[in-house]
């Protein structure tokens, strides 16, 4: 059942027309709680309370579907927009985006000319840019355009999945260019091919790749809501001796927020994944798909 729901929800994120039903309707029946509004200013006050708990967040401007040049302009203004108002709020957020909102699917060349826009617009305000991992199918050409960006930007970071079997050659591969690497464990669902199809196995590779991207210097951003993750990495920087200015936890806006606070106050470095803009569905689908008592918490809202 929970193969069959988690299937679904995948699904109906890549539907268009569930896309442009949730846009007409707007965001209800529990959106509101893992995203944080449909306009900037929205999203700059649910940083700000943030901040005020001890809490940094980086902010990512939704966007899913992305079929002409002229929309994938318009979404990367809207990245440049969200820099400048973050740094015009004073804010302590950075900035993560999806390269195929860029028209990384037009154009590979479309795709860097917006992201050196961005990366511009970023290091004027001393600010920094994450790029997300998407699907496989998108695996290597992110990669390829990061260390393409990493020639003459020093304020980008990418995303590693571990439920890909490529995680560790790719994290060995970005060590030569002292890569900050958001880990995660990976959202998509992807063929037994190139990810594994077990839990258990993809739990094993992600420490595997914590460990990993720790003792070779590097920054490390430990994305995770499982707490035997967040115990092993905390073994991990003890055992040696690893600076808390190495690493930081990030977490989803609005998943486990008691965690979050009380990894504060231990004085560990949480950031918060704060998504917006009228583009939430398929982010929304997805994080119903992860785990099924978001679900039960919409179904109590459409119920009231």
């Amino acid at each position: 059942m929970e193969v069959l729901m988690r299937n679904m929800f995948q699904a109906l994120g890549k539907n268009r027309y569930a896309n442009r039903w949730a846009k007409k309707y707007g965001l209800k029946f529990g959106a509101g709680r893992f995203v944080a509004g449909e306009s900037i200013e929205q999203a700059i006050k649910a940083v700000r309370e943030l901040n005020k708990e001890g809490r940094a967040a980086t902010l990512d401007h939704l966007g899913e579907f992305v079929f002409t040049p002229e929309e994938a302009n318009e979404s990367a203004d809207m990245c440049i927009q969200t820099l400048d108002a973050i740094a015009e709020g004073g804010v302590n957020s950075n900035l993560s985006l999806k390269m195929t909102s860029l028209g990384l699917d037009i154009s590979k060349e479309l795709c860097m000319t917006n992201m050196c826009r961005i990366l511009d617009r970023a290091k004027s305000h001393g600010n920094f840019v994450r790029i997300d991992m998407e699907d496989f199918a998108h695996c290597q050409i992110t990669l390829d355009i990061y260390r393409e960006l990493r020639k003459k930007y020093d304020n980008v970071g990418v995303v590693i999945q571990a439920y890909l079997y490529r995680s560790e050659q790719d994290i060995m591969d970005l060590n030569e260019d002292h890569a900050n690497i958001r880990l995660v464990k990976g959202a998509y669902k992807e063929s037994p091919e190139v990810a594994f199809p077990e839990k258990a196995d993809v739990d094993e590779n992600y420490k595997k790749n914590i460990i990993m991207h720790l003792l070779n210097g590097n920054y490390t951003a430990i994305a995770s809501h499982d707490e035997n993750v967040i115990m092993y990495t905390k073994g991990i920087v003890k055992d040696h001796r690893i600076s808390k200015d190495q690493f930081e936890f990030q977490m989803l806006y609005g998943i486990c927020v008691d965690l979050q606070k009380r990894l504060v106050e231990e004085g560990y470095k949480v950031r918060v994944y704060v998504p917006f803009g009228v583009d939430w569905f398929g982010y929304f689908m997805r994080r119903l798909a992860e785990r099924p008592a978001n679900v039960w918490f919409v179904l109590k809202n459409v119920l009231r």
